[in-house]
């Protein structure tokens, strides 16, 4: 199957936008240089012609596609893992990880965080004390920011508790991706409850960073 999409996406290599979007990735990753509006209608194409959404989640079609160099074919791994979200269950979050530490940058872990990883833990919730505590507090960057983010669409659902535990946790972390997310989730949770928020971030030895992504809507 990642043969047909190597296929599809060959003809629509462009050198000029591959320069421009690995210099916007900090040149991490080389790309194809396949915009994203493009991209999406190939991988539409694909699902529809392979029909591949109306059968059985293929993990190593992910893991064959985040093998290839150019980002592109991860971005589309993500679009075929995120149409599967919702039949996910605890048994995948290994394979999340593998994931999250594989090529890892904000570009795909802030597509699994919120996405499949939240569609797990909304649905089998005792993960989040199996799993994602150990994240959360482990020395991986980009688990660290998968902890934190992983409430980002929650709303109302948002364990407050965990959420301001994990913050404060990583609080003094001076990364500044770790910074971002802890902004981002703040400032993303506030849109639900600004109040807790509020009293949260005075009460927080927060970076100046956080704070203000953190109190944009405050």
């Amino acid at each position: 199957m990642h043969n047909e999409i190597m296929r599809l996406f060959a003809p629509h290599r462009n050198s000029e936008n591959a320069s421009s979007m690995e210099r916007y990735m900090k040149n991490q990753f080389p790309f194809l240089g396949i915009k994203t509006p493009k991209r999406r209608e190939l991988v539409k194409q694909f699902f529809k012609e392979s029909e591949i959404l109306t059968k059985e989640f293929q993990p190593d079609l992910i893991r064959r596609l985040w093998a290839l160099q150019e980002r592109e074919y991860q971005y589309t791994a993500l679009d075929y893992l995120n149409a599967f979200m919702k039949k996910l269950d605890a048994e995948h979050m290994p394979f999340l990880e593998e994931l999250i530490r594989a090529k890892p940058w904000w570009d795909t872990v802030d597509s699994i965080a919120p996405n499949p990883l939240a569609a797990i833990a909304a649905s089998y919730p005792e993960v989040r004390e199996q799993t994602i505590d150990g994240w959360a507090k482990g020395d991986h960057l980009w688990l660290r920011r998968s902890a934190i983010l992983f409430q980002l669409k929650y709303k109302e659902k948002t364990d407050d508790a965990l959420l301001y535990h994990y913050i404060s946790y990583n609080q003094g972390d001076k990364e500044f991706f770790i910074q971002k997310a802890i902004g981002w989730a703040l400032r993303e949770y506030s849109k639900t409850n600004k109040e807790s928020v509020k009293q949260f971030i005075e009460s927080s030895d927060l970076s100046r960073l956080s704070v203000r992504e953190g109190s944009k809507y405050i």
